[in-house]
């Protein structure tokens, strides 16, 4: 006997429910799939947004059950337990399960908006004074100013980022603030203005904005400054003084960039993927099904091609021995023996080779029912025994095509995710639609200031109106009680005269939606061929089987019947030796027949989608990584070639 070593959304609800609620691990490190998702901190919420959520390690730990089916250092697997393996520890399975959780992330990023919001400087908020405030104020409403004192004040809230189609807003509100506190001296060239060859002044800015977009395409941005300035010089009224300033901006475009449909297109893209997760899960635990039940019964098949060959070698032997007592009685030749001494080491060649292919198969099973593989000490060096044979029926029940086909276009998981990526590709091109038409957009700017401050002590002559006398209240006063209201509004329109970008991405998507609509209906067409092609290679394959069945019980009524011709002397040795190799060959056919039945049933399955229904697998329990069926074994278990 030989030996072989080695999204609010419902359907985001139960997604997360169900990766919440799931088990996967050892007995010794008890693991949820709630383990795999990040976890944000537990920070109070108001700044909870600023830390990183933690995303936790991989898991290589494998199920219990791998253990628990090894005796005496073999690993007795039914097909029903290889498959819960793979469904519990296989490792492109597990990469399917983080996928729900990704799209889940990009739809919160769409959900965000678009472009990412600028930065004020620094330096502008430094120097910032309101236009007529002191003496840099007056000098820079008169239009007089030196070079040190330039205002960069205006900054791009929410700078854009080329793409195709309208950028989406920020939909998030943005929230900023800037403090700048700034000590000047400056040289006056011409002193009449502030009354001193030299400036000397203090200045505080605070700047506080918040600013949200909004689906229709427009944002509003609320704006709060506020200037503080004191100052050497006898001209000012107020002295220090404060200058708040309070505005509300709207901006909302009409053409390119309005509507909701346009600029939720990445938000509606990432919620329709994000439902498809099962059908794409659905689609990696059929692929890793087949891949088992293909090494499964692969592997059931070698065993049985093992066996052929061994009992062909063990034929071969008996009849070298028989051979050599003949020639030490003198029935036969010296040459008789040789003849079948070549014959027992053809048959000891085929038999090394059956058993590499045996070892290779029963590799290729372990890395899909193992999360490290061979490293895996459990697996690293325990025979792998199948315990289920490989059934071929005593005839094909198979309903009519037209049945098999509506069958596959209703069960098979990549003509719906075709369609959802059609829906998709659809939803996208509302963008290169959107962008063909010019910019028309309007704007509108409310603004209240207030000014207040001391009666300056440099010219107590000099006395300020009573009504602008006070602190920040009183300038804050003035400005909700809209003492000082401005108001302006507007609207541009811009377009390019030819349009030559727009109309060519245009162009490029429809006709590539185009194109996918032939791709889509050769995919379906394909789908008639490939079901009518696999129940042509199962019919075949049965037939196969059969024939090489009919021809191996033949060779074996043949070599039984030389091997009594022989004893009889009416044969000779290189006749036995023939019918021993016909009959190798042809239980090599019956075991490759077999092969070729087995993966031709599998095809078929899979073709039609049914193969996870076929083995009884639930989609749930594969999400959830534990398959609540315990294992058993027979009694009796199977004996190894």
């Amino acid at each position: 006997m030989m030996r072989i070593t080695h999204l609010v959304p419902p359907v985001q609800k139960t997604l997360a429910v169900v990766l919440c609620c799931t088990f996967l691990g050892t007995t010794s490190e008890a693991q949820t799939l709630q383990s795999i998702q990040p976890t944000k901190a537990d920070v109070p919420a108001l700044i909870r947004p600023y830390f990183a959520p933690q995303i936790p390690g991989v898991r290589l730990a494998n199920s219990p059950r791998l253990a628990e089916l090894v005796r005496a250092g073999k690993l007795y697997l039914t097909v029903q337990d290889a498959i819960a393996l793979a469904l519990e520890n296989n490792i492109d399975i597990e990469v399917a399960r983080y996928n729900p959780i990704i799209d889940q992330s990009r739809l919160e990023r769409a959900r965000a908006g678009g472009a990412l919001p600028g930065v004020p400087s620094g330096s502008s908020q430094a120097s910032f004074v309101q236009a007529g405030q002191g003496v840099a104020g007056a000098q820079q409403a008169a239009g007089v100013s030196t070079a040190n004192r330039s205002n960069n004040g205006n900054n791009a809230a929410n700078a854009t980022i080329t793409q195709v189609g309208p950028v989406t807003q920020t939909l998030d509100p943005v929230v900023q603030n800037s403090n700048a506190f700034t000590h000047r001296t400056t040289l006056e060239a011409d002193p009449v203005l502030s009354g001193t060859p030299t400036l000397i002044g203090d200045q505080r800015a605070y700047t506080a904005s918040v600013q949200k977009g909004f689906l229709l395409g427009g944002s509003a941005t609320l704006n709060y400054t506020n200037s503080y300035l004191q100052e050497n010089a006898a001209s000012d009224f107020l002295n220090p003084q404060e200058a708040p300033v309070l505005s509300l901006q709207l901006a909302q475009p009409f053409l390119q960039g309005f509507g909701v449909a346009v600029n939720s297109r990445t938000i509606v893209a990432a919620q329709r993927t994000l439902e498809s997760d099962p059908l794409t899960f659905k689609a990696q635990v059929i692929a890793v099904t087949a891949n088992v039940l293909n090494f499964y019964y692969g592997l059931v098949a070698d065993y049985e091609d093992v066996r052929a060959k061994q009992s062909a070698l063990d034929v071969a032997k008996q009849f070298l021995e028989n051979n050599k007592k003949q020639v030490q009685l003198g029935a036969l030749a010296p040459l008789d023996v040789t003849t079948a001494d070549a014959q027992v080491a053809a048959s000891e060649q085929a038999l090394i080779v059956s058993q590499t292919s045996l070892l290779q198969q029963e590799v290729q099973l372990k890395n899909v029912l193992s999360r490290l593989g061979l490293r895996d000490p459990v697996l690293a060096n325990v025979q792998v025994i199948p315990v289920d044979r490989i059934v071929v029926p005593e005839k094909e029940d198979l309903p009519p095509l037209q049945d098999l086909v509506a069958t596959a276009l209703k069960s098979r998981t990549d003509i719906a995710l075709q369609k959802v990526t059609y829906a998709n590709a659809e939803t996208s091109a509302l963008g290169t639609a959107n962008g063909v038409l010019p910019r028309l957009q309007g704007f509108a700017t409310l603004k209240q200031s207030g000014q207040a401050g001391a009666p300056n002590p440099l010219n107590p002559t000099q006395l300020p109106d009573p009504y602008f006398v006070g602190g920040l209240g009183t300038a804050l006063g003035q400005v909700f009680r809209r003492n000082f209201p401005s108001q302006s509004g507007g609207a541009f329109l811009s377009g390019s005269m030819r349009n030559r970008q727009a109309q060519a991405d245009y162009g490029i998507d429809q006709l590539t939606l185009r194109t996918t609509q032939l791709q889509d209906q050769k995919t379906l067409n394909q789908v008639v061929v490939d079901v009518s092609n696999y129940v042509t290679a199962l019919r075949q394959a049965r037939a196969r089987y059969e024939a090489a069945v009919r021809s191996r019980i033949l060779e074996e009524q043949l070599l039984s019947a030389e091997q009594k011709k022989f004893a009889l002397g009416a044969s000779t040795p290189f006749n036995v030796v023939q019918q021993q190799r016909d009959l190798a060959t042809a239980q090599s056919a019956e075991v490759a027949g077999l092969v070729t039945y087995s993966s031709a049933q599998v095809a078929l399955q899979q073709a039609l989608g049914t193969i996870l229904e076929k083995n009884n697998i639930s989609l749930e329990e594969a999400t959830n990584g534990r398959v609540a069926r315990q294992s058993s074994l027979p009694e009796t278990l199977p004996k190894q070639p």
